[in-house]
């Protein structure tokens, strides 16, 4: 009987998780391009050379990195300015935003 709850109690919990973390691309659509737009290109092509392209990354690394920035496990580089733009997300923020930019092209569309 215990193995039973073990499972039910795992599926229940994968069920929430991958609910939880489905991103909403137009709610990331509006978020993105109000935030990341200056520095990452309203289309995810970034303007300035030294940033990351972010059209067509990979969602789960985008939520990752995000997740990263947001408890400071990154550092160096632009990690200062991305430290304090992912401190103003939700987990759900970060879904919506990494959902947007990684069903964008990664060429830009172009």
């Amino acid at each position: 009987m215990p193995m039973k709850r073990l499972f039910m109690t795992s599926l229940v919990l994968l069920t929430s998780m991958s609910t939880f973390a489905a991103g909403d691309i137009e709610a990331g659509k509006a978020k993105g391009t109000s935030v990341c737009a200056a520095c990452h290109g309203a289309n995810g092509i970034s303007p300035i050379p030294t940033y990351p392209n972010l059209a067509g990354q990979h969602e789960a690394y985008l939520v990752s990195a995000l997740k990263a920035y947001r408890s400071k496990q990154r550092s160096g580089g632009q990690a200062a300015i991305m430290q304090g733009q992912a401190a103003a997300l939700s987990d759900q923020d970060i879904a919506n935003v990494a959902a947007y930019f990684a069903s964008l092209p990664a060429g830009g569309g172009q």
